[in-house]
């Protein structure tokens, strides 16, 4: 054999080798591909039952394999519906009070768990707080309490001195990590020197005060944003049908909607207050009381939208007002969990109802009430909630984790404000809803009320994965 011929051999088998060494890997890449495609979703699981309480599932998701005749949960990525606010909690003033008086670090801590984003924080992006005390605060109080007799229309004597010990403190801790979060505001009571009965438990606005009312708002939304709080809605009134509550006030929907076109509107439009004015924020029963006001043009045009609780009637009526005005926006704001909680009822029924049933019916929020309370469901005022449990418990710095904490931490994760809720089918006892970021993924919340273990596909686009639910539990896929 020449030379030539030896070498020309050698080439050759050379080739070889290098081609199927190419191959090799090709199938290698394709198999990584493949299983990269299978764990790149993300599953969120509360299981009550099996004391899993919000985990991220280590398995893997597989793509592409399906159980026969198993049910499918199919994304429609092109059909979109709202916009989202954010998932949160209500900051009552008993809840900042319980986390002021924490050691500095342990708050820091805890805020960061709760509102900042990656790792194990739950990155929540709204909050509700009170406008002067709620019944989860240690005392009533108003921004303008007078001795008996006396009045002030020109809000001279406004202060939010009493918010400056708790409440604001920590609302800038808040801020600091997550300068976003967006802000509403829900008075319980205006000043009793306002109200028909000089109390701060019911009574009624009286109309020679609508002018002070309104800028008492002004002043409060002012006042907060020199403190670097910026109040993004307010509603008019927290439970305006519900003067029973300590403090309260009784506001009818036409009574609401004067103050609106008489006073509040064209103050904030005068003042450049661009705020926005969220009207009823009572249960989903009257759903009359929202649509009574946005049926009236002149008080209409300064109306963002509609808030909403679920103590009374279904949650689909809050599509009926929506579908009445698409022009304006529904939110919830309000729900409690009772003490001792239950997590696997109150689980279930919140993530289905709420999270589920409040965004597939058109609002941009779900809020749990409250965020934190005591080992006695303190404080509260004298006629408030006994028996409102926080979403946590704060005994001093020993933090517990209830229902509301994990309620929330399925959505407000991963569905960032700015999510838009996209469409999907609902497969029977297998309750849910997706969103995609603005970050271009793709989240899909799902709670099994089958009495059974289910297993199900996810099919978007096209990917499909199989996964399972114990009965009773909840999940969250990210891809």
């Amino acid at each position: 054999m020449n030379h030539n011929t030896q070498f020309k051999r050698i080439l050759f088998n050379s080739l070889i080798i290098s081609i199927l060494i190419c191959q090799s890997l090709a199938v290698l890449s394709k198999n990584s591909e493949k299983k990269s495609s299978g764990s790149a979703v993300e599953f969120w699981l509360t299981d009550p039952a099996n004391n899993i309480l919000f985990k991220q599932q280590d398995a893997g998701l597989k793509s592409g394999e399906t159980t026969a005749n198993s049910p499918i949960i199919e994304l429609n990525t092109a059909e979109t519906f709202q916009s989202i606010d954010g998932f949160g909690w209500c900051l009552t003033g008993g809840s900042a009070t319980l986390l002021n008086n924490m050691e500095a670090s342990k708050r820091a801590a805890l805020s960061q768990e709760l509102f900042g984003k990656g790792g194990a924080n739950l990155g929540s992006g709204y909050l509700r707080i009170s406008i002067g005390a709620s019944d989860l605060s240690a005392n009533v109080f108003s921004y303008n309490d007078l001795p008996a007799g006396e009045t002030d229309v020109n809000m001279e004597k406004f202060s939010l001195a009493t918010e400056k010990v708790d409440l604001i403190p920590v609302l800038k801790e808040i801020l600091a990590i997550n300068p976003k979060i967006q802000i509403l505001g829900s008075p319980w009571s205006p000043p009793t020197w306002m109200k028909t009965n000089q109390k701060s438990k019911g009574g009624s606005l009286k109309p020679e005060y609508y002018d002070a009312y309104a800028l008492y708002f002004v002043k409060y939304i002012k006042a907060m944003a020199a403190e670097g709080i910026r109040i993004d809605a307010i509603t008019i009134q927290n439970e305006p049908l519900h003067p029973g509550n300590n403090p309260s006030l009784l506001m009818p929907a036409d009574e609401q909607a004067a103050f609106i076109k008489k006073s509040l509107g064209p103050t904030f439009r005068k003042e450049k207050i661009d705020t926005k004015i969220i009207v009823y924020d009572h249960n989903a029963d009257r759903p009359d009381y929202p649509l009574t006001i946005l049926n009236d043009p002149e008080a209409a045009q300064y109306v963002d939208g509609s808030a909403f609780h679920l103590y009374g009637g279904k949650i689909n009526a809050l599509s009926k007002v929506h579908d009445a005005h698409p022009e304006k926006n529904i939110y919830f704001t309000e729900q409690w969990v009772g003490a001792p909680g239950n997590m696997a009822g109150d689980l279930l029924w919140h993530v289905r109802t709420l999270i589920i049933g409040g965004t597939r019916n058109w609002s941009r929020t779900v809020l749990e009430w409250n965020l934190a309370a005591d080992p006695q469901n303190n404080p509260h005022t004298d006629g408030g909630c006994t028996e409102c449990l926080g979403a946590i418990t704060l005994n001093g710095n020993e933090i517990t984790r209830n229902p509301a904490y994990y309620i929330v931490a399925h959505a407000s994760k991963f569905v960032s404000p700015g999510s838009v809720r996209i469409a999907s089918n609902l497969p029977a006892d297998l309750d849910n809803v997706a969103f995609k970021t603005p970050e271009g993924k793709f989240v899909l919340i799902v709670a099994n009320s089958a009495k059974s273990t289910q297993t199900f596909s996810i099919k978007s686009d096209d990917k499909t994965f199989e996964t399972s639910l114990n009965s009773g539990a909840v999940g969250t896929y990210v891809w």
